[in-house]
């Protein structure tokens, strides 16, 4: 992390990309990308005549259902009140991790050449004018859904996990910065995928910097790592919970990429997320549990989400 505080301090416009746990911390100059390319808010590079065919092999609903039951008896103890539960599902797909790069229509994309490629709808913090601004996003439903927006929105599940993933983003801004407030709380977000269109909740929460806050880049970042979204809360608990109930390493899912342009960063957590394994893809994705959760319901988001977004 020091070393995301030096290049800041230097004014060095770079790229950082931080595992899920921390332990890999990588920064790039862009002028001087070696084995990523990032995008930002820009517009497929690529168009494909045929669409891309995805073949999915989803865990099986009850060994979910294992999993998940250990979650909710964690809840009931009180020892976590939401945890994101998250698997790893084999796929085959007819595009490369390159190809999906290029042709994916999502605001934050990160390919990690022949390694992963993840294509987020969901910002994790952006710093500007000494200004620190977070965007969790939960609450996911297809938009097919007669009244879909008004449903989510009424749903006192999603209205539940929502509200206790910006106190807990509150209170992680609360450690780096000053004067925190809700800027925005529960918008909706449409996400078009190959086959769905998606709506998706969000909030916007922000708080005062100090002026020097480049010297610190990473301690801010260390401080509020790993994201409260893909997390839960009690975060330290929820993620010792986390790496006992889950069959998978997350690697750098649900860790954070971002850029510093030398004056101002951007970042995204990366969700929606394509592994190269050692026996071909394995797309990663999930979804909060809290105790109002129903089984077959998390298992079917935990599916949805496993899209390709063009």
């Amino acid at each position: 992390m020091d070393k995301l505080s030096r290049l800041a301090t230097a004014g060095i416009p770079f790229l950082f990309v931080i595992s899920y746990d921390k332990q890999t911390v990588i920064a790039e100059s862009l002028d001087n990308l070696k084995q990523f390319k990032v995008a930002l808010h820009s517009k497929p590079s690529r168009t494909f005549k045929k669409k891309p065919k995805l073949q999915r092999s989803p865990i099986d609903f009850l060994e979910y259902k294992k999993a998940f039951d250990q979650v909710i008896e964690e809840i009931k103890a009180g020892n976590t009140y939401l945890l994101n539960l998250t698997f790893s599902t084999p796929i085959k797909c007819s595009f490369s991790l390159e190809e999906i790069f290029e042709m994916a229509n999502a605001p934050y994309k990160l390919l990690c050449k022949e390694k992963f490629v993840c294509f987020s709808p969901e910002p994790f913090i952006k710093i500007e004018n000494n200004v620190i601004s977070t965007y969790p996003m939960k609450g996911t439903i297809d938009a097919t859904v007669p009244n879909a927006k008004e449903k989510i929105l009424a749903n006192e599940k999603e209205m539940a996990e929502h509200v206790m993933v910006v106190d807990l983003l509150r209170n992680d801004l609360g450690i780096v910065g000053k004067n925190v407030r809700v800027k925005k709380f529960r918008y909706i977000d449409k996400i078009v995928t190959a086959d769905k269109t998606l709506l998706q909740v969000s909030s916007k929460i922000e708080a005062k910097l100090s002026n020097d806050w480049h010297k610190h880049l990473g301690e801010i970042l260390d401080a509020m790592l790993p994201a409260g979204s893909i997390t839960g809360t009690p975060k330290q608990k929820t993620c010792e919970i986390i790496e006992r109930v889950e069959t998978h390493k997350r690697g750098f899912f649900t860790g954070v990429f971002g850029v510093y342009d030398g004056k101002n960063l951007e970042s995204a957590v990366m969700i929606r997320f394509i592994e190269q394994g050692s026996n071909g893809l394995v797309y990663k994705s999930g979804g909060g549990i809290t105790i109002d959760s129903n089984a077959k319901a998390e298992y079917q988001e935990m599916l949805d989400k496993v899209y390709l977004p063009i």
